[in-house]
């Protein structure tokens, strides 16, 4: 099935109406410059909340190796999504089963993505002073070329009037939900999350893959 996230995660209401709703993991961002950044110990009270099926992710973005791993361990995180300009060396670092790979290019480029060994690529929108959250819609094409070939989530400017066509187009494992469900940065609009997976779940006839890339599972 499509995996469905909803990133950017700050308080605990947010996130088990998130799990509610059928989200199949919620994110949680480890960057300080982000206007949804959490601390990894209010992180951690919301996830210890939160059922064993949802799976916990961590967006990291040129966060040092030993920090990246101590917040994993402290907040009990299922996956890492590492959202800054980390190498394949880097990833290395990692167990490649528990590390999503977010790339985002300018469109044209061609990025040489095989060389990352991780659970997964995510493609979001390009900007050039922000990583994510940015509310632009990714390069679908790029998307595309790259979900017939790697596990894929797609992430930037989804939301309910766009995801469907979304799907259609790139046929991903899994969608990553940020701005495209909030009232404010940080703060979910819970009806917007229940339509949204309501929408990938009727959407789900058209993409050819089984399972979720969200798997508690690792392997």
């Amino acid at each position: 099935m499509t995996g469905v996230k909803i990133c950017g995660i700050t308080n605990a209401e947010d996130a088990l109406a998130a799990v509610r709703c059928g989200a199949d993991a919620v994110g949680f961002i480890f960057y300080r410059k982000s206007p949804r950044y959490i601390s990894p110990e209010d992180a951690k009270e919301i996830i210890d909340l939160l059922p064993e099926s949802t799976a916990k992710v961590g967006v990291f973005v040129n966060y040092e190796i030993s920090g990246v791993k101590r917040i994993m361990e402290l907040c009990r995180l299922d996956l890492v999504q590492l959202h800054g300009n980390e190498s394949p060396v880097y990833c290395s670092s990692f167990d490649s089963r528990q590390i999503i790979k977010a790339i985002a290019r300018e469109p044209g480029d061609s990025p040489e993505l095989e060389q990352y060994p991780v659970k997964a690529l995510l493609i979001d929108a390009y900007d050039p002073k922000r990583h994510g959250g940015t509310g632009k819609t990714s390069d679908w094409e790029l998307a595309a070329r790259i979900s017939k070939v790697r596990p894929l989530i797609l992430s930037g400017g989804l939301n309910a009037e766009n995801i469907r066509d979304a799907i259609r187009a790139v046929s991903p494992d899994a969608v990553d939900i940020n701005s495209g469900v909030e009232i404010s940065p940080g703060r979910k609009d819970h009806r917007k999350i229940h339509e949204i997976v309501e929408i990938v779940r009727a959407s789900e006839k058209h993409i050819q893959k089984e399972g979720s890339i969200f798997s508690r599972q690792l392997n």
